[in-house]
């Protein structure tokens, strides 16, 4: 085992919490070890003034990271799984699935306690077409706008006034302490987060044994079945993080997963949520298979229609 490790990383206040969580535990798992972070700015970093589903490509968040693993510049990387597009380059593998935060998003405000207390034609903010679906699909009278930029910069856009509310993944304030006047956890039996939301993934080489060996101490198996189950139903879908998509997966027990997936209207207009369970053992089959019964229920439809808008 090398005696130094590089984690790629891309530069926001999230990002480097995670990198330097993931950081921490590799060097309490080995004391010779030291670990360095190199900050890459990715695409999806650069392009602030346009909405996500607007700017177009798979691994707006990961692309430049992924090259830097490839060419040798780093040997792992730390990712939000919901940045993770389905298919890795070559050579390149998810290695660790760490234990997960709380999946669910989170309503904010200054002065409005949930969805149902804003007043009529509230501004909210997001950057998700995810979140404005099924935010319409509850209140169609919302004005919805597209809310780019770090953490920290959409919670001062929020206490400056330019929103009524927003909504941000719980993860992010959990892990960076951060809070607004009024908030309200989306508990997933209304509102269904993003596929792999508040999961860490840990990319590195195939080829990369003994970091392999390292990273299975961090892996956690409800983690990894979960997200296998969310991102199987994605692959299904063939679909990309700024879709209007949805999962949600839990452990029932040791030997079983409960699914739970969405596919919408970007305006809220049409929503088709379906639930499966299953052997975690197929948690990937599993997410692919309800997929398949979505598209079939009408999201084929309404997938077409929304990347052709794209």
């Amino acid at each position: 085992m090398r005696k130094h490790l590089v984690i790629a990383t891309r530069g926001s206040r999230l990002a480097l919490w995670q990198a330097e969580h993931v950081k921490s535990r590799l060097e309490a798992l080995a004391p010779d070890l030291t670990v360095s972070l190199n900050v890459i700015k990715t695409r999806g970093d650069i392009i602030l003034d346009v909405p996500l589903s607007r700017v177009g490509g798979k691994g707006l968040f990961v692309k430049e990271i992924e090259e830097a693993l490839l060419d040798g510049r780093a040997d792992l990387a730390v990712h939000s799984i919901k940045d993770v597009p389905m298919t890795l380059p070559q050579g390149l593998i998810l290695g660790c699935v760490p234990p997960r935060e709380t999946c669910t998003d989170c309503f904010l405000s200054c002065a409005h306690a949930d969805v149902d207390s804003l007043p009529q034609g509230a501004h909210v903010g997001t950057s998700s077409l995810r979140r404005q679906a099924q935010l319409l699909a509850l209140r169609p009278d919302l004005r919805i706008s597209s809310l780019r930029g770090n953490v920290d910069t959409r919670l001062r856009k929020l206490q400056d006034g330019d929103y009524d509310a927003i909504i941000l993944a719980s993860a992010g304030l959990n892990r960076l302490g951060l809070s607004a006047p009024r908030m309200t956890p989306l508990a997933p039996e209304r509102f269904l987060p993003a596929v792999g939301q508040g999961a860490l993934g840990i990319e590195c080489r195939e080829d990369n044994y003994d970091l392999l060996v390292l990273l299975a101490s961090l892996e956690d198996r409800a983690a990894r079945v979960c997200v296998d189950a969310e991102r199987g139903f994605l692959a299904g879908l063939e679909g990309g993080c700024q879709a209007p998509i949805a999962g949600h997966a839990r452990l029932v027990d040791e030997e079983n997963i409960r699914l739970e997936g969405l596919v919408a209207e970007a305006d809220g207009s049409q929503v088709l949520r379906g639930v499966k369970t299953g052997n975690a053992v197929d948690a990937r089959v599993l997410g692919q298979e309800l997929a398949h019964e979505l598209l079939d229920r009408g999201g084929r439809s309404i997938l077409a229609k929304i990347y052709q808008q794209q």
